[in-house]
């Protein structure tokens, strides 16, 4: 039931904006991960709109802060907030940097740690054709590391088991 804002209480009223506030971050943030896990009609065609986008981000530099998501069959990686570019027709756009990587195409994760700053911690992801990701900045790098294996590990059964039967 919604309360019209005339008749609220005056007091009520931080609290009411705080939640509206809160209500649209939600939406933005259910929105960006619609926008995440939506594919081209083709697979190469996401890959390559993510790794153009990628060079694109390698030569602007620096980390960029988002979400780790580890999924039975994939892993993906989604910025918080969305990158400024210019088109080729020079119009400026805004876009989420996304990455999709399914795990068979995982061929390595190695845990690293930065020799000069001991408590910056990477998780480094090597593909099968050659790229390599680096994450950082987990809450807690000991269990996503520990997920990214059982992911890998529990995909690689997986293909073996069917590789077997076919």
């Amino acid at each position: 039931m919604e309360i019209p804002v005339d008749e609220t209480p005056s007091r009520h009223l931080p609290v009411l904006k705080r939640m509206s506030k809160l209500g649209k971050k939600a939406n933005n943030f259910a929105n960006g991960v619609k926008q995440h896990v939506r594919l081209a009609p083709k697979i190469t065609g996401t890959v390559k709109g993510k790794l153009s986008l990628g060079a694109k981000i390698i030569q602007v530099g620096g980390p960029i802060a988002g979400l780790l998501f580890i999924s039975t069959n994939k892993v993906a990686f989604c910025s918080e907030r969305s990158l400024k570019f210019c088109s080729p027709s020079g119009e400026l756009i805004r876009v989420h940097y996304k990455v999709l990587i399914p795990l068979s195409k995982i061929k390595r994760v190695d845990q690293r740690v930065n020799m000069k700053k001991q408590s910056e911690k990477y998780i480094e992801v090597y593909t099968v054709d050659g790229f390599d990701f680096w994450f950082m900045g987990f809450l807690n790098y000991q269990k996503a590391f520990k997920y990214l294996q059982q992911a890998i590990s529990q995909s690689c059964k997986w293909m073996m088991n069917k590789s077997l039967t076919s």
